[in-house]
């Protein structure tokens, strides 16, 4: 018989915005050198950025986040090498960078042209060891149909995923996805994780690092029949992998063969992405969402930001920086 599965009391919202819960928190960031904390809120009409102090140690907000108004929906966005106050991002339609005092938008690489957005957006990514950023997109048409409902006569979702180098070219990597999510690597460089949150599934492939190809595509985890959606996530420096699960009130920790080790409980459902970020990358930082249908819940905390100090064990890594 299995023993219990350990449940950790993660506690209640960390940081609510001043404006009230986000739509949809996404892509949370951890800068070490003025310790702040970055990260969207993507569906918000216009959408969002938001910036704000921490305490290293503790996590604590120092004030309140700068919010900038965005130009376009994004929903991922990484630090660049050498270049002051500029991300790399994934916008609806491809790649751009964002400055970080305006929000403005420069467009670098168009991917899904305007006439689709009816049909495909992009969602999340990740920036790998060697510098180079990996986006996926979304099925729209797939995702309407909700969890377990893509019927046979569909075919295979059309969410792709995508590698945008620093010299500019772009590289499709792989396809057949509801909705892409979840993008990161094991410490060893050797394994890509990358998550689609409709389809319920959590995969992992072979990556080579020099090269930046990734093959032997596998199942991780596979949520299907519940009413989970495994999201965003980030690996420790021990391999497992830390999971949001949308549709949840956990972050669900697994060990790098996909075995369930333990969830954290928090008062928040729609749980979307963590990060790890404080002075010794021990806090966990977890951005949620408000539930879609209903908005704001009587006793759901979702929407806002929370956090889980790591007091024993592993820790986390660092995000890598777009070395272009």
């Amino acid at each position: 018989m299995q023993p219990p599965l350990e449940i950790i009391q993660g506690g209640k919202a960390w940081y609510k915005p001043v404006s009230g819960p986000m739509v949809l928190g996404e892509a949370p960031i951890y800068r070490a050198s003025d310790s702040t904390l970055h990260w969207v809120d993507a569906l918000k009409e216009p959408s969002e950025l938001h910036i704000l102090k921490v305490d290293p140690e503790s996590g604590d907000p120092i004030g309140d986040a700068r919010v900038l108004v965005l130009e376009d929906s994004v929903s991922v966005h990484y630090f660049r090498q050498g270049v002051k106050g500029s991300y790399i991002c994934a916008y609806y339609g491809g790649v751009a960078f964002m400055d970080e005092e305006t929000g403005k938008l420069e467009i670098v690489k168009e991917i899904i042209p305007k006439s689709e957005r009816s049909e495909k957006r992009f969602n999340d990514g990740g920036v790998d060891a060697n510098g180079r950023f990996w986006l996926a997109e979304i099925d729209k048409k797939a995702m309407a149909f909700g969890l377990g409902g893509l019927p046979e006569s569909y075919g295979l979702p059309k969410g792709r995923l995508w590698r945008y180098d620093p010299d500019g070219s772009l590289h499709e990597m792989a396809s057949g996805f509801v909705c892409g999510n979840g993008v990161d690597w094991s410490p060893d460089n050797k394994i890509f994780y990358l998550n689609d949150s409709v389809g319920q599934k959590s995969y992992a492939f072979d990556f080579d690092l020099e090269t930046g190809n990734i093959s032997n595509r596998r199942l991780l985890v596979d949520m299907s029949g519940t009413g989970g959606e495994p999201d965003g996530l980030v690996v420790d420096t021990d391999g497992n992998i830390w999971m949001g699960v949308y549709g949840t009130n956990q972050v669900m920790i697994f060990d790098p063969t996909g075995k369930h080790l333990k969830d954290i409980e928090f008062s928040g459902k729609n749980l979307t992405c963590p990060t790890w970020g404080g002075k010794n990358l021990d806090i966990l930082f977890v951005t949620s969402a408000k539930d879609p249908i209903i908005g704001i819940k009587e006793g759901d905390e979702g929407g806002n930001m929370f956090k889980y100090m790591v007091t024993e064990g592993p820790k986390g890594k660092p995000k890598f920086e777009f070395a272009g």
